[in-house]
């Protein structure tokens, strides 16, 4: 059939099921859209983006356009550019699950971008996937050499000084920032495409800046994209990918593929709800009613077949077409949940995505847990998974807070929580460590704060958690106190030399290497504003704690024993509490001393580290074990005002022969015998 108009003729085919989604073919752009209980669906083709009525209006009848349950159609005279959307006809009855509304114009899931995102009345854009890559390949860095900053691409790039503010391209501009501080991957809050209203009322109103809110999988959000123009965000998004590729830097997206953007039964109207509700989500014995383990009013129908298949080909298209290196899975325990909404044994969602031949090279991280009161972590099912180790923060923030009882646990995290992992046959590598990340205070905030303050979220300070495991040191919030800020600046430090020195795999918050800070906010998710965005006049205000993150980083990479994915053995490590007492694991001492003996590898080798642990408010007394290959150096006490806080290597100082060594209250010190320079010259 040919369809004549004055932007000329369409060739109209039946076309075929699969891909799903829009493929460029030779022969004109192939259609397809799964929907199993639609009476009807029909496509519409806009000139471009910005059009108020379609060009063209194809009805898919079931005899031609359908097979099973994909709706198709192959169209010769379209073009790169224009927009489309999807009116399905069907069942409107929401007691039996059924949502169909013929007057809604419908996003299609498969869309690489959106041209409108507007409930009713949304539109895709065809948009062309060729990119020139340059020769660049993935870095491909092993999970024991990764160190992670979480990030936001806006609150990232959005200061005045900015060349790209607020955009993929802006993320650029900060590759030799990564480079010089030592991170290997930066791990991406949400960039999928997302709605950004929320249903507060408030003035000015507040939008969602997070991002947990998606719309299209396939689609990067476009307002991180710099241009207006059809495909930009696809072609920027490639551009960083790019160049952090270039520079050697790993990226990670955070995904959600638990829940979506239409919400419960009164939520907006985007595409699944109307392409087949009963499918795509987890539905009450009420039909009308959606199953919550989400916390926002929906939950993804996981493991669904369809919807398996769905998000396997998103996930695939991020690592092939956009060339991803791995994902962090938002309240990945629900991607477990079957579709009674029961926690299933063997889930065989998450098998798929470990065992995909097109994924296996990638990095998977879960948040193991979900709002439905799952608490997964250690436990999380699959060798491949690692996971944010929620145990890990709030350990070891309790033990540097002064909390009695914790010697024993803290002890367990910095060897990479083998109680948590070891018995499921994982290794320290499937811990993600971090003591901050996006959910909860800053760094900075967590010793400043002792309550959260969230008034400005418009909630009445309900939301985000009540326990944060923080401190304020006297005083709440900011202060002008030289002793006090010392003691938080001390505490900040303590904690990311822990995240640092504890095998697994270190994760920093973006920012809280120059003490960025949230005012007490722990839930800014709809804070797009100076609350969330980085102030880049930190960095040189605490350039000096900027400069030890660094040299914490690459005290890491040159010790292969604190970063090695195999467990600690009773012969490596050696246990000991001040002035030569036995540890005390469980009761109230806070000091803690732990001999890490000398680590052979092939060609490689590690030096003996001596780690001493002070989280009490009184001066203890160490005796050290005797050093083994050379006499023991300071290489880190955090009580010293910098630089004496951290030594480059070469230049620390010796501990004197036979002395204990004294670790001030809320402090700790790395020792090592390591040779210097010109010992080794000598020798």
């Amino acid at each position: 059939m040919h369809l004549e108009t004055g932007a000329g003729a369409i060739k109209v085919n039946p076309g075929r099921p699969l891909p799903l989604g829009v493929q460029d073919c030779c022969d004109g752009f192939n259609f397809a859209v799964f929907s199993r209980h639609a009476e009807r669906v029909e496509l519409l083709i806009f000139d471009d983006a910005a059009s108020a009525e379609p060009l063209h209006v194809f009805g898919l009848d079931s005899a031609q356009h359908r097979t099973g349950d994909i709706w198709h159609v192959l169209l010769d005279g379209v073009r790169w550019g224009q927009a489309y959307a999807y009116r399905v006809h069907g069942p409107w009855a929401p007691e039996e699950g059924q949502r169909f509304d013929a007057r809604a114009l419908l996003l299609d899931p498969y869309a690489l971008a959106i041209a409108t995102l507007e409930p009713g009345n949304g539109r895709s854009l065809l948009v062309n996937r060729r990119f020139d890559w340059q020769g660049t390949s993935r870095p491909r860095t092993p999970w024991s050499e990764t160190v992670i900053y979480e990030t936001h691409v806006r609150g990232l790039t959005i200061s005045a000084n900015s060349a790209h503010p607020g955009t993929f391209l802006g993320v650029i501009d900060k590759i030799p920032y990564f480079r010089d501080l030592g991170v290997t991957a930066l791990e991406l809050m949400p960039v999928q495409e997302f709605d950004e209203r929320i249903a507060l009322s408030r003035d000015p109103p507040l939008r969602n800046y997070w991002g947990y809110n998606p719309v299209a999988f396939f689609s990067p959000h476009r307002g991180y994209a710099e241009a207006a123009s059809a495909g930009s965000p696809v072609d920027e998004f490639k551009t960083m990918v790019r160049a952090l590729h270039h520079a050697g830097i790993e990226i990670i997206l955070d995904v959600v593929f638990n829940h979506t953007a239409e919400g419960n039964e009164d939520g907006p109207l985007f595409n699944f709800r109307g392409l087949d509700n009963t499918i795509y989500y987890l539905l009450g014995d009420n039909r009308r009613e959606y199953l919550n383990f989400s916390g926002c009013g929906n939950t993804v129908n996981c493991n669904h077949p369809v919807v398996r298949d769905y998000i396997i080909e998103c996930l695939r298209y991020w690592a092939t077409e956009m060339h991803v290196d791995g994902f962090r899975f938002d309240l990945a325990s629900i991607l477990g949940r079957d579709e009674e909404g029961r926690l299933a044994v063997n889930p065989p969602l998450l098998e798929r995505i470990a065992e995909d031949p097109i994924l296996r090279d990638v990095k998977l991280v879960a948040e193991a847990w979900d709002a439905g009161g799952a608490y997964q972590v250690g436990s999380f099912p699959g060798q491949r998974w690692a996971e944010w180790n929620g145990r890990f923060r709030d350990d070891v923030r309790r033990f540097w807070r002064g909390d009695a009882g914790l010697t024993g646990a803290f002890a367990s995290r910095l060897c990479g929580s083998a109680d948590l992992y070891q018995k499921s046959g994982k290794e320290p590598v499937n811990s993600i460590n971090f003591v901050a990340c996006h959910d909860g205070f800053t760094l900075a905030d967590a010793v400043s704060y002792a309550k959260k303050l969230n008034e400005a979220n418009g909630e009445d300070n309900r939301d985000g958690a009540d326990e944060n495991f923080s401190a304020n040191y006297g005083v709440e919030g900011p202060t002008a106190d030289a002793e006090i800020d010392g003691t938080r600046l001390r505490q900040i430090k303590n904690m990311l030399v822990t995240v640092l020195l504890s095998r697994g795999v270190p994760m920093l918050l973006g920012g809280d290497e120059f003490r960025r800070t949230q005012g007490g906010n722990n839930n800014t998710y709809c804070q797009d504003n100076e609350i969330s965005w980085y102030d880049w006049r930190l960095v040189e205000r605490n350039r000096e704690l900027f400069r030890f993150v660094r040299e914490v980083i690459a005290f890491r990479k040159r010790n292969p024993v604190l970063r090695t994915d195999a467990f600690y053995t009773d012969q490596d490590l050696e246990w000991f509490g001040p002035a030569g007492a036995q540890p005390d694991w469980d009761g109230p001492t806070r000091a803690l001393g732990c001999l890490v003996r000398p680590w052979i590898s092939g060609d490689t080798r590690s030096s003996a580290l001596c780690l001493l642990f002070n989280a009490g408010e009184s001066v203890v007394e160490f005796d050290p074990p005797p050093a083994l290959a050379a006499p023991w150096r300071v290489s880190i006490d955090t009580a010293n005002a910098a630089p004496g806080d951290i030594f480059p290597l070469g230049s620390e100082p010796p501990v004197p022969d036979m002395a204990r060594y004294r670790v001030a209250s809320r402090a700790l010190a790395v020792l090592s015998s390591a040779k210097t320079t010109a010992e080794t010259e000598l020798s």
